[in-house]
This record gives structure tokens, C-alpha cells and sequence, in this order.
């Protein structure tokens, strides 16, 4: 009997960390979705947070748990985690972005760099495959107006042919 337990018990823990992989986003740092990006380009999504941020906290639990949300992130974007307090330096584009302390905190040169000097918690930045800006959204963003915006920025074909009103209002399908 003990034989038995063992191997089932090593079976349902496989199983739930399988699942539970599936079930996440591939969060990269910056440095590494660049790299990766020179290789296979695709288009970055950048979530920019800090540790503090309750409306962060709850768009990691309500919007980036969503397998919905997860499926168009991952096939179609690097997804990077960007605190916007982040202590080491980041070289991009032969520039290096250092933390700057202000006041009791501090920000990252980068991550206000990309939400255009206004720090806002969460912001989510989406570059394009050269890695130039396409748009940044500041403010939480529940799943069912977050996934339009990540399936619209996930082509070139559609945000380049299609204007957002038309999309969000004749083309998009929400599967919720």
C-alpha cells in the first residue's frame, strides 16, 4: 500500500506544478526580453509596478492570473516586470538608466522614461518588435478591458490597418 501512495501522490505534484506553469505569465526582466527580442522579435509588454502599489498587486492577481490574458501574452509578447524603484542599473540603447532617491523612495531613469516622467502605479508599456513605443496605459486594468488592448497591440496587421474604435467595436471577440 505504501508503494501505491508514493507514486500517486509524486503524480498529482507533477501534475499541479505542470498546471500551474501553464497558468502564468513569462515574466522576464528588461535585459533579457531585449536579448531575446534581437533574436525572434516580438513585441514587449512591460508592466511597470513597485512593491507598495495595492492597485499593482491586485492587477497581478486579477488580470495577469487570467488564462486569457496569459494566452495572448505569452504567444505574442516578452512580458517583462519593471519595478519603477528598481535599484540597479539598466544599459538600453548605449544609455545607462540609474536609480535616481527622491524624496523617502526614488524612481528608476527607465521606468520613467517610458511612462513619460509621470509616475503612475501600474503602468503598462507595450514597445514595439524595434523596441519603440507604441503606448503606455497607466492604471489598473481589470481583464475585460485589458484583454482587447493586449489582443489589438499583439499584431501589426490589426493596430496598424485597424483604428481602435473600429477594433474594440467591430472586430474584437471577448471570451468573456
Amino acid at each position: 500500500m505504501k508503494f501505491l501512495i508514493i507514486p500517486l501522490f509524486f503524480s498529482l505534484f507533477v501534475s499541479m506544478t505542470v498546471n500551474k506553469e501553464k497558468k502564468a505569465i513569462n515574466w522576464l526582466t528588461f535585459e533579457e526580453a531585449v536579448e531575446l527580442n534581437k533574436k525572434d522579435p516580438k513585441p514587449l509588454l512591460i508592466d511597470i509596478s513597485t512593491t507598495w502599489c495595492g492597485w499593482c498587486k491586485r492587477m497581478q492577481k486579477d488580470t495577469y492570473s487570467n488564462s486569457n490574458v496569459i494566452k495572448v501574452i505569452n504567444e505574442h509578447f516578452y512580458a517583462v516586470e519593471l519595478d519603477g524603484e528598481h535599484k540597479e542599473d539598466i544599459i538600453f540603447n548605449g544609455h545607462t538608466f540609474k536609480f535616481v532617491k527622491n524624496g523617502r523612495r526614488g524612481y528608476h531613469e527607465l521606468a520613467s522614461s517610458l511612462m513619460n516622467g509621470k509616475l503612475s502605479y501600474p503602468t503598462t508599456v507595450f514597445l514595439n518588435e524595434k523596441v519603440q513605443m507604441l503606448q503606455a496605459i497607466p492604471g489598473y486594468q481589470s481583464k475585460t478591458d485589458f484583454h482587447p488592448i493586449v489582443t489589438y497591440l499583439s499584431d501589426t496587421n490589426i493596430y496598424t490597418n485597424i483604428d481602435w474604435q473600429t477594433y474594440k467595436d467591430s472586430v474584437y471577440k471577448s471570451p468573456f
